[in-house]
């Protein structure tokens, strides 16, 4: 019996069956309601959950001849939206279970906003307007718009631009003939724009653009798809790998700018073409990185539908693209974390690109990681996943090299050659100890690409003018008043942030605490790299990209191409500008005073620098046409650590073969598995009281031997936005007794709690 779309069942005959939703609200458990109707698993309904109506998923639904009369009935049911599959249930049971988080947080994690806030009838006709505009196939320029829209696009819109250009203009240049220029297929558009379809609406009435209806696809686009380069021998045999039936992870290593796309695209092509119904999914760790590889594959796979997921994108522009990858619609999918948990019914192939970077890790909410889900996605389905970095984590080099993961190396660049690695002593250098931002060496190094015509990067990962004022006569400080941080110096508003809370207030004129005028910057951040290098170099185009200059959409975007079309000649920034991007003009790279990462309270510290510090040098050289060669320098006070030695060496194995070898002698993972109790109050006393008894509950539940519980500690951020912040480490050389211990914990802990928020974090990686 099929129920109809969005009508509500009250005023319908009794019911006669129940129904198990795992609603959109911290409840462990599924809740039961009545219905009319029998509803299949995975259906997306709308419930009454006390005073209000949430979305929810249908777990189960069976007959209960003796219904109870006090349960409340499923209000509407989103017909026009296929159930969840099976696949997709299984995946967030099992994520649920393992993070120990509710099912139904899991699920309104998964599901895209816009479709848990609006009735089924708006989702129903949200769908059919998505559905018509779909009768057109692809979009052609015309004659007006040719004349026109060079004239109504700034020249900083780079993803208007990137639309543009597949039409045909050029951001310079004469007008094309719009007989010969090409048609831009509805599916490559999305993958250009994230507002492709309302974009070219807009233009379709103007005049700017016509619609080629799907009859005419065959005569009307000639063009077929970009003609993918030539695999190396390295390549092919990592591509040929994939090939196998069956689940299988493999380590893709490869060096930076050693082709590691190309072989995703690959692998992807014959998946595609070997099943007319498969879906892919390609994950990346940024939002950032998301436009080059989208352009990549719509130039690759111009038939194909692309879906692209990420928290950047409006909740409905996200909820079409989701449920066209939930419709078996999307061949492609890319996306950030979250995409791991989308709906895909013919998923065939993942790729997670850049797997060692900590973003993966969802570190608020549910806790997951989402490389790790798509191993066990993987593994449930029965298909190859593929894991790629230059510098992988520790735990996927470990699985490697036990034989758990598949190893394929890629150990050439594509084009151009690998840095030369310089240390630059900072402690012996007169212009850092005379205050400048770099050195003898790096002012040297930086004049000279200047003088070539090379682009040079800097790296900072520290924002902001200065991380601290003082007072040099009272020793006061900027302290965030919410936070134990120091409340950053940005110099072009004058004023004072803290980066954890979002406090923000003006510079004052003298100290607050003695009256001094004389306050001072202490420490350097980008701004101040940015200014001291202006004032260096006045004839150069410097820029600077992190968090402060992205904060506007597009922005971040729009300072990429700059880059990328030679318009800058220094680019300042934080890791932001170190990960994936393809700098084709940049010969130098320096890394400015990285040394906190060697010293951290983090046991992951070395690690991520070390990566870090790889993605940096990898962005140099790739083009290979830099007649000074490409070079990193480091500025550092430890030239002769052992980190920045490998560093020198590109030698990641020895790197990682030392680091394994230290946490297996501390006990640490991978070869013991860890869990933290996060908990945060106002008041100090409750916590100290919640943890005490706590950790108390997991020593008894511990008594067997197999699990250690440590005493509570302060987080490394003791206190943030005025509440205190404790944790408890549980750690087990079995995962499965850890997990024993977990599940009984937890609903210890929802007893004892009384208004302590608290949350199990299961494989922790930030300390």
């Amino acid at each position: 019996m099929a129920a109809d779309p969005g009508s509500p069942a009250a005023g319908a005959p009794a019911a006669q069956w129940r129904a198990q939703v795992a609603v959109d609200a911290p409840i462990w458990g599924a809740l039961d309601y009545r219905s009319a109707v029998e509803l299949a698993p995975g259906s997306v309904v709308r419930v009454p959950l006390g005073r209000q109506v949430v979305c929810g998923v249908v777990l189960r639904c069976s007959v209960d001849d003796g219904a109870d009369p006090a349960l409340k009935e499923v209000g509407q049911v989103c017909g026009a939206l296929p159930p969840l599959g099976a696949d997709w249930m299984a995946l967030l049971r099992f994520s649920a279970s393992y993070y120990q988080r509710p099912l139904g947080e899991l699920m309104a994690a998964a599901l895209p906003g816009w479709l848990r806030e609006h009735p089924a009838q708006a989702v129903a006709r949200r769908l059919r307007a998505t559905r018509q505009r779909e009768r057109c196939a692809a979009y052609a320029l015309t004659a007006l718009g040719a004349q026109q829209l060079p004239q109504r696009i700034a020249q900083r819109n780079v993803a208007l631009w990137r639309l543009a250009c597949a039409l045909g203009l050029q951001r310079a240049g004469a007008a094309p003939d719009v007989g010969d220029a090409p048609r831009l297929p509805v599916a490559s558009a999305r993958g250009l724009h994230p507002r492709a379809a309302q974009v070219l609406a807009e233009w379709l009435r103007e005049g700017w653009v016509r619609e080629i209806p799907a009859s005419a696809l065959g005569s009307e686009l000639p063009h077929g798809p970009v003609q993918p380069p030539q695999l190396r021998e390295e390549q092919a045999l990592a591509v040929q790998a994939l090939q196998a039936p069956g689940f299988a992870a493999h380590l893709l290593f490869g060096i930076t700018g050693s082709g590691k796309t190309e072989v995703y695209l690959h692998a992807a092509q014959q998946v595609l073409e070997r099943d007319p119904q498969a879906q892919v999914l390609l994950l990346t760790p940024e939002i950032n990185l998301t436009p080059q590889l989208l352009q990549r594959l719509a130039e690759r796979f111009p038939r194909q539908r692309l879906a692209l997921l990420h928290s950047g994108l409006a909740e409905a522009e996200r909820f079409d693209h989701w449920a066209a990858a939930h419709a078996g619609q999307a061949r492609i999918v890319l996306g950030t974390r979250l995409a791991v948990l989308a709906s895909l019914p013919r998923l065939a192939l993942i790729a997670v690109d850049e797997e060692h970077d900590p973003s993966y890790k969802q570190q608020e909410g549910a806790r997951y990681s989402a490389r790790d889900l798509a191993v066990w996605r993987a593994r449930h389905l029965g298909i190859p996943v593929l894991l790629g970095s230059a510098t992988p984590s520790l735990e996927s080099w470990h699985a490697a090299c036990t034989g758990r993961y598949r190893l394929l190396r890629l150990r050439q660049r594509a084009g151009g050659e690998m840095p030369q690695v310089d240390l630059a002593n900072s402690r012996d250098d007169p212009l850092l100890r005379a205050g400048g931002p770099i050195g003898r060496a790096l002012f040297d190094a930086l004049a000279q690409r200047l003088q070539l015509g090379d682009q040079s990067l800097l790296f900072l990962n520290r924002r902001g003018y200065a991380p601290v004022l003082c007072c040099p006569d009272c020793g006061w400080m900027s302290d965030c008043p919410h936070c134990d941080a120091h409340l950053v110096y940005h110099r072009t508003d004058r004023s004072l942030r803290c980066h954890h809370c979002g406090h923000r207030q003006p510079v004052a004129r003298a100290c607050p605490q003695c009256g001094s005028l004389d306050l001072q910057p202490v420490g350097r951040g980008t701004q101040r790299v940015e200014e001291a290098l202006a004032a260096l170099f006045p004839q150069a185009r410097i820029a600077r990209i992190d968090a402060d200059t992205a904060a506007r959409k597009g922005q971040a975007e729009a300072s990429f191409a700059q880059v990328h079309a030679g318009e800058v000649d220094i680019l300042v920034g934080t890791q932001m500008i170190t990960k994936g991007h393809d700098f084709r003009r940049v010969g130098l790279v320096a890394a400015l005073n990285p040394d906190a990462g060697l010293f951290s309270h983090d046991p992951r510290a070395p690690e991520r620098l070390f990566a870090q510090l790889v993605q940096a040098a990898g962005r140099a050289g790739r083009a290979g046409a830099s007649a000074l060669g490409a070079r990193m320098l480091v500025q550092t006070a430890y030239p002769e650590h052992v980190l920045y030695q490998a560093l020198q060496r590109h030698d990641y194995a020895g790197f990682a073969a030392r680091e394994l070898e230290e946490r297996r002698r501390a006990g640490m993972p991978p070869f013991r598995f860890q869990a933290l109790l996060r908990a945060e109050h106002a008041r100090e006393p409750r916590l100290q009281d919640f943890m005490e008894q706590a950790a108390a509950l997991a020593a008894e539940l511990a008594a067997d031997g197999a699990t250690t519980v440590y005493p509570a500690v302060p987080s490394s951020l003791a206190r943030r936005a005025g509440v205190h912040r404790q944790q408890i480490l549980v750690e087990s050389d079995r995962r499965r007794a850890l997990h024993v211990l977990l599940g009984a914990w937890r609903p210890a802990l929802q007893a004892l709690a009384g208004g302590v928020r608290w949350a199990i974090d299961v494989d922790p990686t930030d300390f």
